[in-house]
């Protein structure tokens, strides 16, 4: 027989201190890339696909380029990306949300048909129409990705936002004569943005993973950029050859997502006592 029990405060606490500690050691490599991985962009042909080594621990590329320094200059890029799309995301699903359940009646049932929409469409392929119409730059992949990712964070809100406001606290600023912008503001948006935290931070390996999935199709980051995706991209041709030009680039790439993973379900399981049931 299966017996469950509930995680402790403290064992939250470490678990997010761990994947934080670990998260932060990569952060600062992807970071501070530029002035710790200056020469990314070096071309020496001399070096052409160079196997791994003490002097280039993920080996060299087609054009001698260090694989190392470009994986983590990659990843930069990526990360930057993705947080500027979940900062965009999550403001325009929190107005919405926030009106949608606050408003109710006609204004609810307008934009939730709209969400409907926008989540009948996968975001991989909705997103490569978009570009593919709009033209493949940096901009065009910022904007389309973070009009594609507004609707998870706003359907959270709206769900908050509906038991918001039936609470005692609100119907008293209510009937004390507050504005419907006062009572959003002051009272509600404080209190759901604690749920969306997790999703947030989820939502930025997401948004990695996605980056690096338009990238590698040749409509994300354009070279001679440094992408994760493009050089995933660009590793398949020698794949028989330089095996290496695949694993250091997808290495890092799933340590960071799945490293921000663990951290997002780590800070989910202490804010909410209901997801923290494990099995023995």
């Amino acid at each position: 027989m299966r017996k469950f029990k509930l995680k402790t405060k403290k064992q939250h606490q470490q678990l997010i201190w761990v994947w934080s500690g670990l998260l932060a050691l990569l952060m600062v490599l992807i970071i501070f890339a530029p002035v710790i991985f200056p020469e990314s962009n070096t071309i020496d042909y001399a070096k052409q696909l160079q196997k791994p080594s003490l002097q280039h621990w993920f080996g060299t590329d087609e054009f001698g380029r260090d694989l190392l320094s470009r994986v983590f200059n990659g990843m930069r890029t990526s990360l930057i990306y993705s947080l500027i799309i979940e900062a965009i995301a999550l403001g325009i699903g929190l107005m919405v949300g926030l009106v949608s359940g606050y408003m109710g009646g006609r204004v609810d049932g307008f934009f939730s048909y709209i969400m409907n929409v926008f989540q009948a469409f996968p975001t991989t392929v909705a997103a490569i129409a978009l570009i593919a119409v709009l033209g493949s730059s940096d901009l065009t992949l910022i904007v389309v990705l973070s009009i594609m990712g507004w609707v998870a964070y706003a359907r959270i809100v709206r769900s908050e936002t509906l038991i918001f406001k039936e609470r005692d606290f609100v119907l008293g600023a209510r009937a004390s004569g507050g504005s419907s912008a006062y009572i959003l503001g002051k009272h509600i948006c404080p209190n759901v943005l604690l749920p969306v935290l997790p999703l947030a931070t989820l939502m930025i390996g997401h948004g990695i993973m996605a980056i690096a999935s338009l990238s590698f199709l040749g409509f994300g980051v354009q070279p001679p950029n440094a992408e994760i995706g493009l050089m995933l991209k660009d590793s398949a041709m020698f794949i028989n050859r330089a095996p290496w030009l695949l694993v250091g680039p997808g290495l890092v790439l799933a340590m960071v997502v799945a490293l921000i993973n663990a951290l997002g379900d780590a800070i989910r399981d202490k804010l909410d006592p209901q997801q923290q049931m494990v099995e023995l």
